[in-house]
């Protein structure tokens, strides 16, 4: 049986080495708007099943797609992830 003591001990060791490693939140807002811009530029190939995969790019692709919104704040160029595969 696993003791109440070491599961808050645990999770409040995973939280703090999660804060410390520099690594800036996010807000929601952003979060939100970059993906609706992903599922835009990367949309499915089956709708409703996201195990198809994507219609345009890789998993990969999406994702770096999404970080770059990300990093310039909700402001991506629409076709350059695109153009350059």
């Amino acid at each position: 049986m696993i003791r109440p003591k070491f599961i808050s001990g645990a999770l409040l060791f995973v939280t703090a080495g999660s804060m410390t490693n520099g690594a800036s939140a996010i807000t929601a807002e952003l979060g939100k708007k970059c993906e609706v811009l992903t599922a835009k530029a990367f949309p499915p190939r089956v709708i409703g099943n996201p195990a198809a995969g994507s219609a345009k790019g890789s998993g990969k692709d999406a994702q770096a797609y999404f970080n770059k919104c990300v990093k310039n704040g909700g402001k991506v160029d629409d076709g350059s992830s695109q153009e350059a595969k």
